[in-house]
């Protein structure tokens, strides 16, 4: 069941790099909100994919599954409820603010998954 995937592995850490940098340069309106909510689904999938193997649908509908929890605990600010609110680190990797826009960018996400990844290509 585990097994290393450099590729993915690679692609995973080119998307990080590419969300460090969305961060850190973009305050746009449409790249920084909607592209980086699209892309770490993308994210996600490859790093779980670069240390599971398992089939490539199950890990696709974990990540969107996994989004939306996060999503739907922002929500619930989760991150105030576990104590984390003055955690600066805690707030943006789990988030403080819910979006409806943001789900839709995951299922973006996940659908541009079937387009980029040939072993989803398949199905």
């Amino acid at each position: 069941m585990f097994q290393f995937d450099k590729k993915s592995f690679i692609i995973a850490l080119i998307i990080f790099l590419i969300e460090v940098f969305i961060a850190l340069y973009i305050k746009d309106q449409i790249i920084r909100p909607f592209v980086g909510d699209i892309l770490v689904v993308i994210l996600i999938y490859y790093f779980i994919k670069a240390f599971i193997k398992t089939k490539a649908i199950y890990i696709a509908i974990f990540t969107l599954i996994f989004s939306f929890l996060v999503e739907i605990l922002q929500y619930f600010k989760f991150v105030e409820l576990i104590g984390l609110g003055n955690n600066k680190a805690a707030r943006i990797i789990i988030g403080t603010s819910f979006s409806w826009i943001d789900l839709i960018c995951y299922f973006i996400g996940f659908i541009v998954l079937f387009f980029i990844d040939r072993d989803l290509k398949r199905i």
